[in-house]
């Protein structure tokens, strides 16, 4: 096991030198606990100050972002109650409005369309995060700043499939039509940046087979369907076995992290909560967050101790 720890933090603390603006390294005595855990630094400019309660969506780069953020808060002192895994976008939302949670990790456009209800496509990351900020704001709640990388949604293949068919666009899967069977988490199939774009925008036909979150690599391997929806930052596109089809006419939208947070949180937590929050994100490259995703996913890691390791490297834990 320790032998294991310190291959973890060799491998992330390469990272550090892609990381920009980090902040001065802790006197916390924080260290990598399990999901839902609130134990804090006593000092720190967090201390004393009210417990914060920080949800996560169901999938595993969600759960490195939770931590990442909880663990971060618990360095500089504040009181952190991580509720993992709550569910889709809807799901955690509701959550949020509700009182459950204060703040969770979102994805702008992911925001606007599940959230929103915005059909109307933003043009560029910068107009996706001003006009889910102002949709935030509309309900009490606000977003921290955005990270570097973003996460969309796209379609992927195998290999094999893809040079059989002729398959580079998202367009080409047209010619397949109903005969395509087409995985994807079940709110896929409902929403703009998923299956109702694709039928809109594309024209695409095609079987949906819902797809339990964690299962969609398996599906592809056995054949259970042909093309499924997968996330930008998988680690697995990185295996040679997979083509991600080109989304020409940019249906999936622009998915920069951004966490959205009650608006009354940030009076009452300081100024010290957002820069800390702020910190971390300033670092979550699409380097980095493939080799954390990868560590979970592939390494079976837990999400926990790969937060744990990216923020010693950087002088945040």
């Amino acid at each position: 096991m320790k032998t294991l720890r310190v291959s973890l933090l060799v491998a992330l603390a390469a990272l550090v030198v892609a990381a920009c603006g980090s902040s001065k390294k802790s006197t916390s005595t924080s260290t990598a606990t399990s999901s839902g855990t609130s134990s804090t630094s006593k000092t720190g400019p967090g201390a004393g100050k009210p417990t914060i309660v920080l949800g996560d969506k169901n999938f595993e780069e969600e759960y490195v972002l939770g931590d990442l953020y909880q663990q971060a808060l618990q360095a500089k002192g504040f009181t952190v109650t991580l509720k993992p895994n709550i569910g889709s976008s809807e799901i955690t939302w509701k959550a949020l409005t509700s009182g459950q949670i204060q703040m969770y990790p979102e994805y702008t456009g992911t925001l606007l369309s599940a959230i929103a209800g915005q059909t109307a496509l933003p043009t560029s990351a910068d107009q996706a995060y001003t006009q889910a900020k102002a949709y935030a704001e509309k309900h009490g709640f606000t977003l921290l700043d955005r990270t570097p990388f973003s996460d969309s949604d796209a379609l992927g293949t195998r290999v094999a499939f893809a040079k059989k068919n002729g398959l580079v666009t998202d367009a080409d899967l047209k010619k397949l039509g109903h005969s395509l069977t087409l995985g994807g988490a079940p709110e896929f199939a409902t929403r703009q940046e998923g299956l109702l774009g694709l039928e809109k925008v594309y024209g695409l036909n095609p079987t949906f087979k819902p797809l339990a979150i964690g299962l969609t690599y398996k599906a592809l391997d056995s054949g259970q369907v042909q093309v499924s929806d997968v996330f930008t930052t998988d680690p697995q596109l990185t295996t040679g076995k997979y083509t991600v089809l080109t989304d020409t006419k940019k249906i999936f939208g622009f998915q920069n992290v951004a966490p959205v947070v009650k608006q009354s949180l940030l009076t009452t937590e300081g100024p010290a909560f957002a820069q800390t929050i702020n910190s971390v994100s300033a670092l979550l490259t699409i380097p980095a967050l493939q080799k954390m995703n990868a560590a979970v996913a592939l390494d079976k890691q837990s999400p926990a101790a790969v937060a744990h390791a990216f923020l010693v490297a950087n002088h945040l834990a």
